[in-house]
């Protein structure tokens, strides 16, 4: 075989160094295309000097109570010399003890990481990071979380342009605020405030290591879950801070020793009554500032009274349980065989979230008294009052799972059914359309639906009001007398309808006053065709009830659909001289930096911002659109005291001793109830019905099943408050008739008159000849003829 010669040799050496320079060639340039496309869209780090982190937005009562926020990110953004030092120092404890002396990378803690990366990858596990706290703000804020080494290529370029670019104060503020955290957190001050209900400044040393544990892992040290790995990353941490010399020896034992105590479900606030309206708030501050009132950082101040929220929450809450209390009880809502691991069974189902003392128990002795057991091991006797009850019902069995209550902590328990029947109420203020209290429900854990504001119900004889103020703006007084006779009605059909008073009985003429006090449908019918429907129904659109209406009969006792929302709204004129109000839940809106970009008084007040000259204050003109005459408004009070004084609110002067007015509504086979009441200074609706409409059941009037819980909310709503009547305008005439002391317009009160005169238009009551028995004879009053089609059946609106 022929050796190889040096020639030879020295070729294949040449062939192999052009392969090796080739190699490197397309290396070089291989790793030129990998470095365009991976820097091809790298972020520009100069954005960061102007960036702020989504921001949860902030609602709060008119009290400045914390009711809640939006935002998918629920972050409070605090400046870095807002946020304390130590809690800064924790921090770097935790993640970056050399930040303040590194230019973006820890050259040596990078090398370590990356010799753990390379084993990770090995063994197939994530990589570990070694990011420096400018690393972790540049994939947090400018790059995504990829765990690739591309990423930590960019991560690492970004961090040294970063330093370049912002001062090491503003880069650890946007750090401690765009941080996750857990626990529906998102920067430290979100975080504290969900951990341990506090503000950051509030926190002592332990709290704030523990917070400084959680970027590692927020589920690997999670409080309850995983609490020895918690506190020890969290004494880990303390160590670390007395070695730096941010804490003493002394204090760093003392914060070891403490115990790890949170909240056990993330709160940032502890006021929970308000669901419904803040729900109600949300969707109309995005109907007006569109995506950045989830996530603007904005501050909205609501005009809800506190107070009055809660009030109103619990006096409706009563009332359906009580309503439901009436109709029996249903029966458990499970069943086990008690054996082993039916604890599990009966902790499947949850009170509502409202009735927070309520608990799940089983059934496990019947026979003669009723015993029942805890899943969580408490065990007592039910109520002998509850266990007739529910026998008088579906009854018990052992084995049964109900929820119970122990209200004073013993060992006897209480019966408790969730309702099925709903409801709302609504409080407004009337002279300037502020919502001071607005519950859509019965819990809003179980139904978000919003009746208040989302339930169209016809309002029965509430709407009644309405009909007579229309009346008295078209030629009627108070002193009126007006015919309680049956009116029979002819379809298009050929069908006779023939509506009827609620006691089946008809009283004979009378005066406006008896017909709006006793809720008599009759009367309230003459006085409709009188008048005329369309004017009716136009009015009912103008002074806010509905948003339209059709013209028929059936409509002026109630056979038409609104909201709560609407009528509360609706009655503030009566109250305040005529005016129609627009109700509202915002009072004010202001952006991150304190300015306000919305305001619900859209007022102008000239020369408020003056300063004070000696002169007159500034006159502001009166909230809302007049579309009642003041003396109608207060006519229409005037009868309806006599509602809640000796008609079918009287149990509400029975239990209040205020000057107020109101009126009841039911309607068709009792489908709903209403009550619809205020002072001179508080408008409150109270709305009772099923939300598939079925019947509330016979005898479930307005007077039975709102009323109630019209007189438990004022109750607590005018609690020392001063005894305030209602005024009348100042040039509103104030004549006797029969006893009840009505109010006129100028030229329309009652005039002493010769007995040939011929009596024309309405005639005073006082003025009717009387027969033996005392009743007043009532002329003839021209009547147009029926209707050629009557409406849906009168019958049933009251």
């Amino acid at each position: 075989m022929q050796k190889p010669t040096v020639q030879t040799a020295g070729r294949w050496l040449a062939i192999a160094g052009v392969a090796a320079l080739c190699l490197i060639a397309v290396a070089g340039f291989s790793l030129a295309i990998y470095s365009a496309w991976l820097f091809h869209d790298l972020p520009d780090a100069s954005q960061l000097a102007e960036y702020r982190p989504p921001t949860s937005t902030r609602v709060y009562a008119a009290d400045g109570t914390l009711i809640g926020e939006f935002g998918k990110e629920r972050r409070i953004f605090v400046p870095y010399d807002q946020i304390p030092p130590l809690q800064v120092k924790a921090f770097l404890a935790a993640e970056d003890r050399k930040f303040f002396e590194h230019g973006g990378i820890d050259v040596s803690g990078l090398g370590r990481a990356m010799g753990r990366d390379v084993l990770s990858l090995a063994q197939g596990r994530k990589l570990q990071g070694g990011s420096t706290i400018t690393q972790q703000v540049a994939k947090n804020v400018l790059l995504s979380n990829d765990q690739t080494f591309g990423r930590k290529i960019k991560e690492a370029i970004l961090a040294r342009r970063i330093e370049q670019t912002l001062p090491k104060t503003r880069i650890l503020e946007l750090y401690l605020n765009e941080i996750w955290l857990g626990y529906r957190s998102y920067g430290v001050a979100a975080a504290a405030f969900n951990y341990f209900g506090k503000s950051l400044n509030e926190l002592d040393l332990a709290q704030m290591a523990y917070l400084a544990a959680l970027p590692k892992g927020p589920d690997n040290y999670h409080p309850i879950r995983h609490r020895t790995a918690a506190i020890a990353r969290r004494n880990w941490i303390i160590n670390e801070m007395v070695t730096m010399g941010a804490a003493t020896r002394a204090q760093g034992e003392a914060a070891m020793h403490e115990d790890l105590k949170v909240q056990t479900t993330p709160e940032r606030t502890h006021y929970r009554d308000a669901d419904y309206f803040l729900e109600e708030t949300r969707l109309r501050a995005a109907g007006t500032l569109g995506t950045k009132a989830d996530n603007g950082g904005l501050y909205i101040r609501t005009t809800l009274d506190s107070r009055l929220q809660t009030a109103a929450r619990v006096a409706l809450m009563k009332g359906l349980e009580a309503y439901d209390h009436r109709h029996g009880w249903r029966g458990a809502w499970g069943h086990s065989d008690m054996q082993p691991g039916w604890e599990k069974l009966a902790t499947a189902k949850s009170p509502p979230a409202e009735r927070r003392a309520w608990k799940a128990a089983a059934i496990d002795r019947e026979s003669g008294s009723v015993h029942v057991v805890l899943p969580s091991g408490g065990a007592g006797e039910l109520d002998p009052k509850d266990v007739a009850w529910a026998k008088a019902g579906k009854g018990l069995a052992v084995g049964d799972l109900v929820f119970v209550e122990s209200e004073d902590g013993g060992k006897l328990y209480n019966l408790r059914q969730v309702p099925i029947v709903n409801g709302a109420i609504v409080a407004i203020e009337p002279h300037s359309g502020r919502v001071l209290a607005m519950v859509g429900g019965y819990s809003f854990s179980l139904s978000k639906f919003n009746r208040a504001t989302q339930a169209e119900r016809q309002p029965g004889s509430s709407f009644k009001p309405f009909v007579y103020a229309t009346a008295l703006e078209n030629g009627f007084t108070p002193a009126s007398v007006v015919s309680d006779a049956p009116i029979s009605l002819t379809g298009g059909n050929g069908q006779l309808y023939e509506p009827e008073n609620y006691n089946h009985e008809t009283f004979g003429p009378g005066p406006m006053r008896q017909g709006l006090v006793h809720s008599l449908n009759l009367m309230t019918l003459h006085i409709a065709l009188k008048v005329g429907m369309k004017k009716i129904a136009a009015n009912a659109v103008k002074y806010g009830v509905v948003s339209s209406m059709p013209p028929e009969l059936s409509m002026a006792i109630g056979a038409g659909e609104t909201t709560p929302f609407k009528l509360v709204g609706a009655y503030s004129a009566f109250p305040n001289g005529g005016l129609r109000i627009e109700p509202h839940l915002i009072e004010e809106v202001q952006d991150r930096s304190g300015a306000t970009i919305l305001k619900g008084d859209k007022r102008d007040c000239p020369h408020c911002d003056e300063p004070f000259s000696g002169q007159e204050s500034p006159r502001i003109p009166a909230t809302g659109t007049q579309v009642m005459d003041p003396i109608t408004a207060y006519q229409i009070t005037l009868m309806l005291q006599g509602v809640v004084q000796s008609g079918t609110g009287a149990a509400v002067s029975a239990a209040l001793n205020k000057p107020l007015a109101g009126k009841t509504g039911t309607t068709n086979d009792y489908r709903s109830a209403w009550f619809v009441g205020y002072s001179p200074n508080l408008v409150a609706g109270v709305f009772i019905g099923f939300d598939d409409n079925r019947s509330l059941g016979e005898g479930e009037t307005g007077a039975q099943a709102a009323v109630p819980v019209f007189i438990d909310f004022m109750r607590e709503a005018l609690k020392g408050a001063p005894s305030v009547d209602f005024k009348g305008p100042k040039d509103a005439k104030m004549v006797s008739i029969r006893g009840h002391l009505e109010a006129f317009k100028p030229g329309t009160e009652p005039q002493v008159r010769a007995v040939s005169d011929a009596p024309s238009g309405p005639i005073p009551f006082d003025q009717l000849p009387m027969d033996p028995a005392g009743k007043a004879v009532l002329p003839a009053l021209p009547l147009p003829p029926p209707p050629k089609k009557a409406p849906d059946d009168l019958k049933g609106l009251y």
